[in-house]
């Protein structure tokens, strides 16, 4: 039996100038899944991410997030609403220490008395514990990354939108963040979408994969399907390496 819708686009669009960077897109996440978002530089996949979250307004389409039309509400009431985000380039939170980026998302759902509880189970649950007091901007970019999931994650969401979490990290490294990731699904049944060049997280973590390129939504699936598409290979696999990262998606 296939779970309860928690996200749907329908026709998502947008432009700049000339260009039509998201084109059309029907896309739908299920409650409590890990699903891919993959294709290549330019695709229009951190656009996407922008359109849902409310950072950029469609020129045509919807965005209905359970159950309700969030298509023009602003970033803040849809964090408020339940879905969160990881951002490429972590710059906010440089001059605070460890703790108090977290705790800056904490504060979402919590008040002042329940925040610390929230903060020390983000801490625990990240193993970031011996790190609390260190400065973001001393980190290095494992460490970083890792506050980032940490913050977004400490502000309860029902949707966690994970943006090239994978990118330069060492396969070790890869390996304890797709760990950590499938025990924060189970555990707390957060719903995952992870827009990702690292392979081994999108075919090693994800239940199923859509795949834009040009805008559009050209190819969706479960791993093995993806892998084998011919469109996709053309589009995608044969241009370039999956473990090449991005900074423009």
């Amino acid at each position: 039996m296939l779970s309860e819708q928690i996200l749907k686009t329908s026709k998502l669009t947008k432009r700049f100038g000339n260009l039509i960077a998201v084109n059309r897109v029907d896309l739908e996440i299920r409650k409590e899944e890990i699903i891919g978002l993959i294709g290549p530089n330019g695709a229009g996949k951190t656009t996407f991410f922008n359109l849902i979250t409310g950072l950029e307004t469609p020129d045509e389409g919807q965005v209905i997030f359970k159950g309700t039309n969030i298509t023009t509400m602003s970033p803040h009431a849809i964090c408020k609403l339940g879905m969160s985000r990881t951002f490429q380039v972590a710059k906010s939170f440089t001059e605070m220490s460890v703790e108090e980026a977290i705790r800056v998302g904490a504060y979402n759902r919590r008040g002042e008395e329940e925040v610390q509880n929230k903060v020390d189970w983000a801490l625990d649950f990240f193993e970031l514990e011996d790190i609390r007091d260190y400065k973001c901007s001393d980190l290095g970019l494992s460490s970083l990354r890792k506050v980032e999931v940490a913050r977004a994650a400490a502000t309860e969401p029902e949707l966690l939108l994970l943006d090239e979490v994978g990118a330069g990290l060492t396969a070790s490294e890869l390996l304890k963040l797709m760990s950590e990731l499938k025990k924060l699904n189970e555990e707390t049944k957060i719903t995952l979408c992870v827009v990702e060049h690292v392979m081994q997280i999108v075919m090693g973590l994800c239940e199923r994969i859509f795949v834009l390129d040009a805008g559009e939504l050209i190819a969706k699936g479960i791993p093995s399907e993806i892998s084998n598409n011919q469109r996709v290979i053309e589009a995608y696999l044969g241009r370039r390496s999956y473990s090449e990262p991005s900074s423009t998606g």
